[in-house]
């Protein structure tokens, strides 16, 4: 190794990246075509999934939609058809059962052919603080959150490393990136989610499968219902996000092989200065933005039945 020759090339090339980076702020990128892919997306029967299987549904993909509801996988497949889908294939499977998902996998797989696009999007939320929390209720949301992503990559993985071709997707959470208020195990199960994904993209970059692509979604809170009954202090600068607009973007970022894609746009900020900023500066800011009353009103999907 040459010290002088490999520090020159890490300058010259993180210049030339810096500009890329600047260029594609301002330039509309190619966005990558999905027409014949198997497109795999958990929790499809409601929120986030089914939204994100009716923008898939007149790109020319198969769709095989996972969820944990008969009928609400049946409202999406129906749902999903009247916007112009022609294959599409539904599974009922708990994601968090290790021994269900390889089955049904077992069975996609024999059924409908090799996944090349995987959305772990399934998630639950308790809602309670961390003592309040009763210990079932902790597992099932790192079952759900983060374990469910091991065993989808298990079963999907390999078929995609060998042909050098695929995009794995992991629906995180801005909770995955900073610790929430009433929200110890929702985000101890989404930092794990980030962690995981973050390294299967490097082992895939290390062994050069550049041709399998990954994307890390890490929104504020949606108004789906799942997080129903929650506040924002300042709605212009960290707004509650729109189900269909945030459906739209992760098809983008899909389509386009973003990396990390963040929403809003200020949490890109609020996480850079969660890393430079002392820690009295960093819980000051984090009272100024109302971090520690998210939680204050939630009711959810639960509560409001």
């Amino acid at each position: 190794m040459n010290f002088a020759l490999e520090t020159l090339n890490v300058l010259v090339m993180s210049i030339y990246y810096t500009l890329e980076a600047l260029i594609q702020l301002f330039v509309t990128l190619r966005r990558k075509s999905v027409a014949g892919e198997i497109v795999l997306i958990t929790g499809a029967g409601s929120g986030i999934g089914r939204l994100m299987a009716l923008e898939f549904a007149s790109m020319g993909a198969t769709l095989v939609l996972w969820d944990i509801s008969q009928d609400g996988n049946k409202e999406t497949v129906r749902l999903v058809k009247g916007k112009g889908a022609t294959s599409v294939h539904p599974y009922i499977c708990d994601c968090s059962n290790k021994a269900e998902v390889y089955t049904v996998a077992d069975q996609v797989k024999r059924e409908v052919g090799d996944v090349t696009i995987l959305i772990n999007n399934a998630g639950i939320v308790t809602g309670r603080k961390f003592m309040d929390a009763p210990d079932s209720l902790i597992e099932k949301s790192m079952e759900v959150n983060s374990n469910a992503h091991f065993w989808t990559y298990k079963a999907f993985l390999p078929a995609m490393i060998a042909n050098n071709h695929g995009h794995l997707v992991s629906i995180a959470s801005s909770a995955g990136l900073i610790g929430v208020n009433g929200l110890a195990d929702y985000c101890a199960s989404k930092f794990a989610a980030v962690g995981f994904a973050e390294s299967v993209a490097l082992e895939l970059q290390a062994t050069k499968k550049h041709g399998v692509k990954t994307t890390i979604v890490c929104p504020f809170f949606i108004n789906t219902g799942m997080f129903d009954g929650i506040n924002t202090k300042w709605p212009l600068l960290m707004p509650i996000l729109e189900p269909d607009y945030v459906a739209k973007k992760i098809i983008h970022a899909i389509q386009t092989d973003q990396v990390y894609l963040y929403m809003p746009r200020s949490l890109y900020l609020i996480i850079a200065l969660k890393n430079i900023l002392p820690t009295k500066m960093g819980l000051l800011l984090g009272d100024y933005l109302g971090a520690f009353n998210f939680m204050d009103a939630f009711r959810g999907h639960g509560k409001k039945d």
